[in-house]
């Protein structure tokens, strides 16, 4: 999705990793895909980092496939508490799996992968990369799914049961062309069919329905060379959401937030190098026990050779001297 990203390896000689073959074996709709997942240290540079404040490094996986040259683009992320992980790609892709823990919760695995096509009100598979471009995820109360799309703006809602989705409520807004709904998430603290927004570029998140539609838009703050990626409420009216900046000599930049719903920040992640770290857009949230919240973040590696589709989990406790100052 990004054109930046071979410049980026240009421009940034020896700070890429070296470009290997994408996968080209066919790839069936509905078709069961072997998925090999790999370790991956916090810091590269530092094996025995394990924290960053308040935020413990719980595992993290580089996911490749050698059966399909479609498990790239993954954009967004949901966890359920049964260990079933869904995303979904820049190309049209449905992709689920189950994340493999250890005795002690730590992410070492993933398997049972699938990846399906995504269809249209129409029933057949999204026609072009203009229809398809798929950002953001949301998984209803009663199972309901829905999918964000950028380029041509609008969500869809793919039933529980199955069948073709149809459109529902969003916001009235004039996103960029390749810069729209990036957020979306479930809000079930508002009631069961009720979902978050979030527009990458101008920060704005909206509170939906499906019964009511969209309210007016509140503004996060954000570094101007942020942008929103994604979103995942929190029990208790808190918010969490992540930032991404991407420049070629910076590389990427990710920041988890974590924000009351009056936006004060309570508590923030930042990963750049030397931390692992990619062009993560998609974020998963699962609150735990004695208030700890396991957060799984997802990378888009933009379908390029130098980029890696990672997945990190995080638990994260708050700390007792409570929320930070706002920015």
């Amino acid at each position: 999705m990004k054109p930046w990203a071979l410049a980026f390896c240009l421009l940034a000689v020896g700070a890429c990793a070296q470009p290997v073959a994408l996968p080209v074996g066919p790839m069936a709709a509905g078709a069961s895909i072997a998925l090999s997942a790999d370790p991956i240290p916090l810091n590269p540079d530092d094996l025995s980092l394990s924290r960053v404040g308040n935020f413990t490094y719980s595992g993290g996986l580089n996911i490749t496939s050698k059966v399909t040259s479609q498990l790239h683009g993954l954009s967004d992320l949901r966890v359920l508490p049964s260990g079933a992980l869904y995303a979904e790609t820049d190309e049209g892709r449905f992709f689920s799996a189950r994340l493999g823990l250890d005795s002690k919760g730590r992410l070492v695995g993933l398997k049972d992968g699938e990846l399906t096509a995504l269809i249209g009100v129409d029933g057949k598979p999204l026609p072009s990369k203009q229809e398809s471009d798929a950002e953001g995820l949301a998984i209803l109360e009663n199972g309901d799914r829905l999918i964000s799309f950028e380029r041509h703006h609008r969500i869809l809602l793919y039933p529980a049961q199955g069948g073709s989705p149809h459109e529902v409520p969003s916001p009235q807004a004039n996103f960029p062309n390749n810069g729209g709904m990036e957020g979306l998430a479930a809000n079930p603290a508002k009631g069961p069919d009720a979902y978050m927004v979030g527009g990458e570029v101008s920060g704005g998140i909206w509170n939906c329905t499906l019964s009511k539609g969209c309210e007016t838009a509140r503004i996060i703050r954000k570094p101007d060379d942020f942008k929103l990626v994604a979103l995942a409420p929190l029990p208790g009216t808190r918010l969490a959401y992540l930032l991404r900046a991407w420049d070629p000599i910076r590389g990427s930049r990710i920041s988890l937030v974590i924000a009351t719903e009056d936006g004060g920040v309570i508590d923030q992640l930042d990963l750049q190098p030397p931390l692992t770290v990619d062009n993560f857009e998609g974020l998963a949230a699962l609150p735990g026990k004695d208030g700890v919240v396991r957060f799984y973040l997802i990378s888009d590696d933009n379908f390029e050779p130098s980029q890696r589709t990672l997945l990190l989990a995080f638990d994260w406790k708050p700390s007792p001297a409570g929320p930070k100052a706002a920015p």
